[in-house]
């Protein structure tokens, strides 16, 4: 197609992690528009992100990606990344007396691949000196977690993606999608385009976008998550410890910049918008973080909230519509997104150019039955 006429082979609509990575991508091959609702890429859920790369957080498919994700990782494209995308963090599992169990089952779920191992008390005391005595009657240690530069992957996507010809539209609301011969219509506040292809990378507006086009909804939950930063305690140099997360995700606690990331780990299903941190979870985290470690929390610094978009099976949406000529989803990746980013990328232009999954990530155990809009579950 032709690109100056505002024609495009695809149209991605979302500038988020998601849609930045496959703009990238397909980039390479073919002519793409990258549309964006808000003034700048990212807004709502990639830019507020405390993304932690693991490969054992996540059902089975999601911990697959992370594991076809790692080379990108470490070893980005030149000129990608002016910094490492990834920094040494190391996370600890804790779990209560009543949440033994847990244990059990995620160290069965990871055993073929040696990623974790059991932590003795006294060992898990030196790595977190705050955790209250006796809080913790079990608990595991991922010594391969990683801090992720999102910024600096975010960005290094939407660089790399204008390099290879692509044009990035910000303020670009879609007002509409009209079907037209040989692809799309896409109306915008500003003007319209047409693409052969519509990639939908909206995240929590992601079902919107599908009701537009006149596709039958994947059912996904956007899911509110609050976070906070608090002052370390004085004189404690925290820069070294691990992220602490609650086995069943009812807290985490984790050194940034100087001060202590804290969440709720709340997933509060909310509408598409642009989520505001509510009093009850910032109580509720501070309750929760008081009762396991020894501070004290007098002052909240910074608080916000960000949504996670989920399907019913907790895993992505990835595919063209079953029943929608040329409309292809690349939503529903929840907490996951930053850290499978890579993979996904990857696999999903290699899918909405009509290719086979890249050889790497089929090795990880990934099928796209696991993730196609059409799988029995996600309709259930």
């Amino acid at each position: 197609m032709d690109q100056t006429a505002g024609r495009f082979d695809f149209a991605v609509i979302g500038a988020g992690i998601a849609g930045a990575g496959v703009a990238r991508e397909l980039a390479r091959e073919a002519s793409v528009v990258l549309i964006e609702r808000e003034t700048q890429p990212g807004y709502h859920t990639t830019g507020r992100s405390a993304a932690l790369f693991s490969t054992t957080y996540g059902p089975a498919p999601i911990r697959a990606l992370s594991r076809a994700s790692i080379g990108f990782f470490r070893n980005p494209p030149k000129e990608f990344a002016a910094t490492p995308l990834l920094s040494p963090r190391g996370v600890v599992m804790v779990a209560r007396a009543d949440q033994t169990a847990h244990v059990e089952a995620m160290l069965d779920a990871v055993a073929d691949r040696g990623a974790m191992r059991r932590l003795p008390a006294k060992e898990l005391g030196a790595m977190m000196p705050l955790l209250r005595p006796g809080y913790a009657a079990d608990a595991v240690f991922e010594a391969d977690a990683s801090d992720i530069d999102v910024n600096g992957l975010h960005h290094g996507y939407l660089r790399a993606f204008t390099a290879a010809g692509g044009r990035i539209i910000l303020d670009g609301e879609i007002q509409s999608l009209e079907r037209i011969d040989g692809g799309w219509r896409i109306g915008t506040r500003s003007r319209d385009f047409e693409a052969g292809t519509v990639i939908n990378a909206a995240g929590a507006w992601a079902d919107e976008i599908a009701r537009l086009a006149g596709a039958t909804p994947a059912g996904l939950v956007p899911k509110r998550r609050t976070a906070m930063t608090v002052a370390t305690p004085d004189g404690v140099d925290a820069a070294g410890w691990p992220m602490v997360v609650d086995i069943e995700e009812q807290f985490y606690l984790k050194p940034e910049s100087g001060r202590l990331l804290l969440s709720p780990a709340d997933e509060t299903p909310s509408p598409p918008c642009d989520a505001q941190p509510e009093e009850l979870d910032i109580a509720i985290c501070v309750d929760r973080i008081e009762t396991a470690f020894d501070l004290e929390i007098r002052a909240i610094e910074n608080r916000w909230a960000g949504l996670r978009t989920f399907a019913p099976d907790k895993n992505p949406v990835v595919g063209y519509d079953p029943v929608m000529p040329g409309f292809f989803w690349l939503a529903g990746q929840g907490g996951y997104g930053i850290q499978t980013a890579p993979a996904l990328a990857r696999l999903a232009a290699a899918l909405a150019l009509g290719k086979p999954v890249p050889s790497d990530i089929a090795d990880e155990g990934v099928s796209t039955d696991q993730l196609a809009p059409s799988r029995r579950r996600l309709a259930a």
